[in-house]
Parts: C-alpha cells; structure tokens; sequence
C-alpha cells in the first residue's frame, strides 16, 4: 500500500504555489481525501466510455473537457476499487458549471449557437439583445457540468469551473 502523499510539500518541490483546479472524476471524494485515496491506476481512465478522463497532474485521473463530455454513466464509479470515486446520491456529481469567457462569438456579434444545441439540460439559452444580437444566458443552476458546451464551442469561450469561480 502506498504512504499518504504530502501535497503542500510536493508542490513546494514542483514549483506549483497555487492549489490544483483539476476536475476530477464525478463522485470524487474531496481533493485532499481524493489525492490520498487514489491509486492511480487508471481504472476510471480505462473505463470511462467517452474518453473524458485523462492521466493528469502526478498520474491522477481528471477531466479534459475541451474533446468529451461526462453522460454520468457511472463507468469510472464502478471502475474506482479504492473508494477515490464513491457515488453518493445526497449530492451532485460535480460542484462545477460551465461559464462563458468574453471570447464567445456572439458576443462579438457573430451568430452562433453551437453550445445551446449541446446542452440537453437547456442551461444555455440564447436572448435577444438590442440591435438583434442574441447573446448566451447561462442558467448556472441548470447546469450539470457535464461539459457538452465545451469541446462544441468553434473558440473555446466556454470553461468548466468550481461553482464558486469566475473566469477572466
């Protein structure tokens, strides 16, 4: 069995002075308890049916966005032997949702609507502003976090953030 790893001294040795912001699999236990749980082995990588999760920050699984989308299929929850990933009905998968960065199109006046027609829980809705221009309207309590606006999004203005957090 692996020793409990020591994370504020491991990122003292690896330069990293700002705490991880990973998304890790849904159902993760909280990240410290996460950290010292998993045992990297990739299980959850292997299994997850979409290709969401990815080999990240000293082996541990997390969520790359930007090419999948999380179904919440419950493959890596099933996959995880080592408890890191523990599905628990008293709370949402994730504590994340999607925000719009001031890149996104139409908020440059250009028509498109590419993360709306992702969105199967309909978070993302699309106003008429003055001058005709539609702009996104995210209803972040609708929001699941699944990540299907992000890898659809032509210029990558749509990120998945802890609930709490705001983009630039």
């Amino acid at each position: 069995m692996q020793q409990a790893i020591n994370h504020s001294r491991r990122r003292l040795f690896r330069a990293k002075i700002s705490p991880c912001n990973a998304v890790r699999p849904p159902w993760s236990l909280p990240e410290e308890q996460f950290l010292n749980s998993c045992e990297r082995c990739n299980d959850c990588i292997t299994a997850c049916e979409t290709n969401l999760l990815k080999r990240g920050d000293g082996g541990f699984p997390e969520a790359d966005f930007s090419h999948a989308e999380c179904t919440f299929c419950e493959a890596c929850v099933n996959a995880c032997n080592h408890g890191a990933i523990s599905k628990n009905t008293s709370h949402q998968p994730w504590q994340i949702t999607a925000q719009i960065k001031s890149n996104c199109l139409a908020q440059n006046k250009v028509h498109c609507r590419t993360c709306s027609e992702q969105c199967e829980q309909e978070a993302i809705q699309f106003r008429l502003a003055p001058g005709g221009i539609a702009l996104p309207n995210l209803e972040t309590e609708l929001c699941n976090g699944c990540g299907a606006c992000v890898a659809s999004c032509p210029v990558s203005a749509i990120a998945v953030l802890p609930a709490n957090e705001k983009t630039l």
